[in-house]
């Protein structure tokens, strides 16, 4: 589980693009009469709430629990050996009683990261299978893109709330603010589409790093490609109601809670599980050629 230069290439650009983009758009406040003091207070307060809260409150979105080692023995060995095997210290560990088959990471950082896996997911793979998901978890906490996908985030929530609550932003209704208005919210349009669509690029890259950091640590790409294939066609099975509930984490699943109809997977924050399978077999194929002599 090396750093991989692509991936931290790619975080540091879409760090310092939506960097760019936040400027343009406290300048366009600032144009518009908000408050400096009132504007740093809203913004300083929801970013520490996105570093400090966000895996609390995702976890409690999903209804999951932290669990023990006398709760989930089996889960706790394999992610204690993991880390041995990666140099991580261990997650916290929970699960989420949902039929959703699917696991995902978050935390700010290895020490404070937690690894969850939903009971759809526990029941559904193999103990071989149920190791690589939780490989490809520990890639994720090992690159630190958790942490980068949830600032990203961060700039994207900015500038949707920007977007639904303009009217406060706006400077009041004093006709002199009318084009500052228009403005702001043309620059929070803009900011939100390209925030989404760095996202999406840096999301779908981190994924295939995540799936060879796995297969690497368990020496087993064909145990990561069969886990794929059954929570994909799993997902297929799983009630839209319960797909609907799960949508908040898809960018952190490890497979997408909704992956059906070409223009969703155009927007989709995972590459298809076809190329993901073949970047795996290419990989398998190369972990079994024979060293030269």
């Amino acid at each position: 589980m090396s750093r991989d230069l692509g991936l931290q290439v790619r975080m540091l650009l879409t760090m310092f693009l939506l960097g760019l983009l936040y400027v343009a758009l406290v300048a366009a406040l600032l144009a518009a009469g908000t408050g400096t003091a009132t504007m740093l207070l809203v913004v300083a307060g929801l970013a520490l709430a996105q570093l400090t809260l966000s895996d609390r409150l995702a976890l409690r979105a999903i209804g999951a629990r932290e669990v023990s080692p006398a709760d989930a023995p089996g889960l706790h060995a394999i992610v204690e050996r993991l880390c041995v095997q990666a140099d991580l210290p261990k997650p916290r560990i929970a699960i989420a009683p949902t039929v959703v088959p699917n696991a995902f990471a978050l935390g700010r950082s290895p020490r404070r990261a937690v690894v969850c896996a939903t009971t759809g997911l526990l029941d559904l793979l193999e103990p071989h299978e149920l190791e690589a998901v939780m490989a490809h978890e520990l890639a994720h906490v090992r690159h630190r893109d958790v942490l980068i996908m949830t600032v990203a985030s961060f700039f994207a929530s900015i500038a949707a709330m920007v977007l639904q609550f303009g009217v406060l932003f706006g400077g009041g209704r004093d006709r002199d603010s009318g084009p500052a208005f228009v403005v702001v919210l043309l620059v929070s349009a803009v900011v939100y589409a390209v925030s989404f669509v760095l996202m999406l690029a840096l999301s779908r890259y981190r994924e295939f790093v995540a799936d060879r950091g796995a297969a690497v640590v368990t020496g087993r790409p064909s145990a990561l490609a069969s886990a794929l294939v059954k929570l994909s066609d799993g997902m297929q099975r799983v009630p839209q109601r319960d797909l609907r509930a799960a949508g908040e984490l898809n960018a952190f699943f490890i497979v997408p809670a909704r992956a059906t109809g070409t223009l969703r997977a155009l927007f989709s924050t995972h590459p298809p599980v076809e190329q993901r399978l073949a970047a795996l077999a290419r990989l398998e194929a190369d972990l079994q050629r024979p060293l030269p002599t």
